[in-house]
């Protein structure tokens, strides 16, 4: 036993950025009341609550698309559209809209973008598919899936979660399940990467055990 957890300090210790940055569990991250299942199996879940009107979700995607290319491989990414409130559910609806018709990787960051940097009107499904027609694809898809009982579904679901990770704001990231952090706790968009990492660590050693 003494062995196995002095293996386990010594993997924590290596996820540390080299700045010598250590956590404090209640200041840099929280563990959940209640743990919630996640859908990666033997992968580490690292799951970012985000709503594509919170400039600073877009603020944090460069880092995050950054992290993805080279991230571990013990680590899946998921995103889950925050629904905080009832106008948060039109997004959550686009985002869903995207999944179902394989257009995440085209669209995700354009549609934030199209928000952001081109200040786009998009409030309704029919300026979504007017939007959608300008990069080349099928509006009617969109005006066909929009309101589908599967993206009700998703959407319904991801109410339901946001309540669950007990997040206040966005972007919020939660680790395997049970701990949640964010930018301002982690110090940075660069510290939120690192913590990110660390805990992910931690969850799979803490699975192990």
């Amino acid at each position: 036993m003494t062995k196995v957890i002095g293996t386990l300090a010594l993997l924590l210790a290596f996820a540390l950025p080299v700045t010598g940055q250590e956590y404090e569990q209640g200041i840099n991250y929280f563990p959940l009341k209640i743990p919630q299942p996640v859908h990666t199996g033997d992968k580490i879940e690292v799951l970012e609550l985000f709503w594509y009107r919170c400039p600073h979700c877009f603020e944090l995607e460069p880092y995050l698309n950054k992290w993805l290319k080279s991230k571990p491989d013990f680590i899946e990414y998921v995103r889950l559209p925050a629904v905080l409130n009832r106008s948060w559910a039109f997004d959550a609806r686009v985002f869903y809209t995207f999944v179902a018709l394989g257009l995440v990787d085209s669209l995700h960051e354009a549609y934030f973008d199209a928000i952001h940097t081109d200040r786009k009107r998009i409030i309704t499904v029919e300026q979504l598919a007017d939007w959608v027609a300008d990069k080349g694809q099928d509006p009617q898809q969109i005006l066909d899936t929009f309101n589908s009982f599967g993206v009700d579904s998703l959407v319904a679901h991801a109410a339901d979660m946001s309540g669950r990770y007990e997040t206040d704001g966005v972007p919020t990231i939660i680790v395997d399940g049970k701990y949640r952090t964010k930018v301002s706790l982690a110090g940075g968009h660069n510290e939120l990467i690192d913590l990110m990492n660390y805990l992910a660590l931690r969850a799979q050693s803490e699975r192990s055990n």
